[in-house]
């Protein structure tokens, strides 16, 4: 029984960094190894150039991406997900000074 076997597609999940061609985000890959003689711990990064379809990614966005067929020179990744949007997107607008004086009620007591 000779079936054909998929390969499997590594994913990884990054941060976009830039975006500043058509269809196309610059992801940065961070992992953590252990030197083999020292035996501290290292940070290492490593850029994708990603493909994204629909343009829905924006830079600060963390997204997961898995490995395609060539799409052009360097591309070999596409955008799997949005695992996380950018912080401006998700933060809640800062309301007016809470601190600020606020009329007073009537009835309250206090002088006006």
């Amino acid at each position: 029984m000779d079936t054909p076997k998929q390969a499997r597609k590594t994913t990884k999940v990054g941060t976009v960094i830039a975006k500043k061609m058509k269809k196309t985000v610059t992801v940065q890959v961070e992992r953590q190894i252990r030197h083999p003689l020292y035996r501290k711990t290292i940070r290492k990064k490593q850029t994708f150039l990603v493909h994204d379809e629909a343009e829905k990614c924006k830079v600060g966005d963390i997204v997961r991406i898995i490995e395609t067929r060539p799409i052009s020179k360097t591309k070999r990744w596409r955008i799997l997900a949005i695992v996380g949007l950018t912080p401006e997107l998700t933060a809640t607008p800062i309301a007016a000074d809470p601190l600020a004086a606020k009329p007073a009620e009537p009835g309250t007591g206090e002088p006006q």
